[in-house]
This record gives C-alpha cells, structure tokens and sequence, in this order.
C-alpha cells in the first residue's frame, strides 16, 4: 500500500491510496484458503474441496469483500500513518476503473478527503473568571410554594344546594347515540369536577345547578378529532343521576399536610420544599454560569474551523430556521431581515457552535475526561423510561444504532467537561434575586459577565428563546433538529367511559422519539465523546 499526501489547504487534506494489483491477488488467494476448509459443497467433503473449484465458484464474490476490507484499511491507515485526527468523516473519491482492478489489470487506487482538527492550544482554564449568579429561597418563596401544596391537596367535603364551578359532582350517567347505548359511555359513581375540562366540552356546563338526586339529560357533540372514529363529531346524550354534590375545601398547612403525601410533619415538608427550590436555583446557577463560561471560552479562542464541519453545522441550522419559519414560527428578532443577512448572522453562530465544540472536546480530551459505560447505560435506561410498555424496543434501538448511542453520550460528554473547567475556573458566586436567576436576558448581569472578559471585545451572547423544549444531543442550529414525537390517541379504556377526553397514546416505536428543541445561539456543537 502506498499513501500520498496531494493536497494540503489549510484543514483540508487529500491522501492518495494505492494498493498493487499482486497485493489484491495475494490478499484473495489468502482469503479463499483461508474460507475452503470450511464450505460445505455438494461432491466434496469438507475441507476437501480444491482451491481451484472454490475460486471458479466464489472468487469474484471474495474479492468484492476484499476490495471493500482494503478501502476501509486505507482511508484508516491514511489518518494514521499522516498522523492526524480527523474532524469530518472521510469521503472516499476517485476509485479507479474497478472493473479491470477485478480482472488483475490495474492497481486499486483512490483519494480520502477529509477535514483534520485544528492544532490550537487551549486557554489556561485556571486563568477563566466565570460569574455564577446565586440564590436563596425566602420565607415567603416557601410559604407560597406550601400553599400551592396545600391547593393541589384540596379536598372535598358535601354541601347542600347548587353545583357550581369548581364543586364536584358526583354521579351516574349513560351515554346514547341516535337513542341506543354506545361502548364506553357509561358509569357509576363518576366524580365530575366543573371546570376542569376533563370531560368532553359542554358536559360539564350542563351540570352547573344541579343538585344531590337530580336528574337530567345532556346534549353534546364529540370533538371531530376525537380518538373513537364511530363517534367523532356525533351528536349524544347523557342521562345524568346526581347522586352527591361536593365543594372544595383546602388542605391546611400543618403536619396533616405534610402526612397526606408521605411526610412525618410540617417541619419535614418544610425542609423538603426549601430543598427543592435550593436545588430549582443550582440548576440556574450552573446553566448562567455554564453561560458566562461559554461566553469566556469564546471570546479567548481564535482559530481555523474545518470546513466540512461548519458547513454541516451550518445546514443544520439553516434547515432549523427555515422549518420554524414554515411553521410559523419565525424567531421575532429574524423578522424583516433580508436572507442573506439572516445566512450570515446564523454562519457566525455556526461558527461559535463549532469553535466551542472543538474546544470543550480538546480541554476534555488534554484533562482525562471521559464518559464511563455505564453513565451512558443509565442515559439509555432513562431514555427508555420515557416509552412506558417499550422499553424493550428502545434498548434495541440502541443496540442496533451506534450513532444513536452516541448521541447520548456526546451531551454527558459536554457537561463533565463543563464541570470540570467549573471546578478548576475561578468562580464568582454574585447574590442576585429570584427574578434575576430565573430572567433570560440576563441583563442584571451583563456588566459583571463583562467585567470577566477585559482581553475581549466581544460582548456576551445574547439567547434567542423561541420555545422551551427538552434539551437532546445534538444541538443544532438555535437548538436540535431531533425529529418531534408524533402523537395518536387511544380508545378509552373500560374504567375511563367515552365522555371523557382521549388520553395521548405512544406511537409504535420504530426509533426513541425526541422533542424538537428551539434554537438557543449560545451553545456548542456537540462533538462525539472520546
């Protein structure tokens, strides 16, 4: 074999691979003795039949594979044997006239093309200065999370007269279309909260005023969309009996609280309640932080980016954009901007995307950070849990899928690396208000965030936030590109009658579905863990 470097542009590189065609019949001739002992061939017994007859049989079929073994070999051998890592895939190019390299006639020959990573030494991470704006819970962020508590554990108690919005009531009640009872329309002792749209609409208006042994007939019509196709869009009637009327009556914040979901006393749930909102506010902590670190990373790093890599990012990101627009969900602060001005403002953020990518990547890579096995086997654990009734298929998915798996891996990859720098980098915890942590554009911050980055011109990026979706692997564009889960909906069961609303059902799972995220300009691209 032979390897030739024919161009070197900047990161672009072009490697001529040549393998002799006495190699190829070598390598063929080695490989059909080496398969002859084990065929099986009517007339021979096995691991008699003659070399000769085996190549006449299956010669041309053992030098496809063999031809196909030596490309993969070099386009390996010319990253390795140059000496370079490879930031894009390899695209393999001029192959020769294959047909007279399978008749012995000629040399397989072809060229690898590929981006290689930039050689760049990362900052000093101990030099960063990062501000993480801090919070803490208040008595009266508590009091009001315990009331919202106490309103969720509301109970209900009978009353006497009227029903009205809010009460619940308690009742029989038989469904008829065109005067015949029909599957799933009836039930005893149902408990109707007015007002809580869980039944199909106008059945629970009609029953505002009635009272405990009532009876009454109601009129209404199935939504057109609704998921029993015989009664979609049909007009029904319901005979109600009104056995019970109820009206709320609110938990009280005391220990009985506290023991209704599972706790010893108010003091406990208190604790709780104060834990959760402290951990509510690390995670904005880190995310700003994360932020500020990003910001930091940017404006201190300045090389070539491989082409191939931020054209990729770069697509991606453009068919982001254009999809939202399509759907009517055009970033505000795109409006009324010419395309190409629109093109050249996302290309700097595909810039910024990649270049921060490849920096997390290599401070990672040069520090040791890695992602264990089973931090990964515990992301496909929780991303099967997501597919109640699945989970079988979603861990076969990812079996089956490598890229898939990566993909798990490349965010868990991201966020040690962040850590890392995190816990290395000098932080500047700075108290703010709740308001504060929980704002977007960050603006009480901005000045502090500036004060970090004296050697920078740049200011901090600024998030564009279109909709809040589940962050995923890849980021791309303002944010993934990840196919959204379709939704169906399912027949009621038996203990759930017809009349109320059909409850979302999981497709059949040909991969793990996941939401389409909007596009947040701050972040990197994720590039595959080592």
């Amino acid at each position: 074999m032979q390897i030739v470097e024919k161009s070197a542009q900047g990161l672009c590189r072009v490697y001529g691979v040549t393998f002799p065609a006495t190699m190829i019949a070598s390598r063929t001739d080695a490989k059909i003795a080496e398969l002859a002992p084990q065929l099986n061939i009517k007339g021979f017994r096995k691991g008699k039949v003659p070399i000769v007859h085996v190549k006449r049989m299956y010669g041309k079929s053992i030098l496809s594979d063999v031809l196909n073994e030596l490309v993969q070999e070099g386009v390996e051998s010319s990253i390795t044997n140059q000496g370079v890592r490879a930031a894009s895939k390899p695209d393999v190019k001029n192959l020769g006239n294959l047909a007279e390299v399978m008749d012995g006639k000629a040399d397989l020959s072809f060229d690898v093309e590929l981006d290689i990573m930039p050689d760049f030494t990362p900052v000093d991470i101990q030099s960063l200065s990062i501000t993480r704006p801090v919070a803490e819970a208040t008595e009266a962020e508590i009091e009001e999370a315990l009331a919202e508590i106490a309103k969720q554990a509301k109970s209900f108690e009978a009353k006497k007269g009227k029903a009205t919005h809010g009460d619940a009531v308690v009742c029989n009640f038989v469904g008829k279309l065109n005067g015949v009872e029909f599957d799933g329309g009836k039930a005893e002792g149902a408990t109707v909260i007015l007002g809580s749209n869980s039944y199909i609409p106008g059945f629970e208006d009609q029953l505002i005023g009635v009272k405990a042994e009532d009876e009454k007939v109601l009129n209404v019509t199935f939504p057109t969309d609704y998921g029993v196709a015989t009664l979609a869009g049909k007009a029904v009637t319901f005979d109600v009996t009104v056995t019970e009327v109820k009206k709320p009556v609110d938990s009280k914040i005391d220990d009985a609280l506290a023991q209704s979901i599972g706790l010893s006393d108010l003091a406990t749930l208190k604790e709780a309640v104060k834990k959760n909102i402290h951990d509510q506010f690390a995670q904005l902590s880190r995310q700003k932080a994360k932020r500020s670190l990003l910001d930091a990373l940017d404006n201190t790093h300045s090389f070539d980016l491989p082409p191939k890599m931020l054209a990729a990012e770069f697509e991606a990101i453009w068919a982001q954009v254009a999809e939202d627009k399509a759907a009517g969900n055009e970033d505000p602060e795109d409006a009324g901007k010419s395309e190409d001005e629109l093109k050249a403002e996302y290309t700097r953020i595909a810039e910024r995307r990649v270049r921060l990518g490849l920096v997390l990547a290599e401070v990672g890579r040069i520090n040791g950070v890695e992602v264990k096995d089973e931090e990964v086997a515990r992301a496909v654990q929780a991303e099967a849990a997501r597919f109640p009734g699945q989970e079988r298929q979603v861990y076969e998915f990812f079996q089956k899928n490598p890229n898939a798996v990566a993909s798990l891996r490349a965010p868990l990859y991201e966020e040690k690396v962040v850590d890392f720098v995190l816990q290395m980098a000098k932080v500047n915890d700075v108290k703010v208000s709740r308001a504060e942590l929980e704002s977007e554009d960050e603006t009480p911050l901005v000045n502090q965030v500036k004060a970090t980055q004296k050697a920078s011109h740049k200011a901090p990026a600024k998030v564009k936030k279109i909709a809040p979706h589940v962050e995923t692997a890849h980021k791309r564009g303002k944010n993934d590109t990840s196919a959204s889960k379709p939704k169906d909906v399912s027949k009621p069961t038996e203990n759930k009658p017809a009349v109320s609303k059909p409850a979302v059902k999981k497709p059949a799972l040909s991969k793990p579905a996941v939401s389409k995220p909007a596009v947040n300009k701050t972040e990197p691209a994720k590039k595959k863990a080592n």
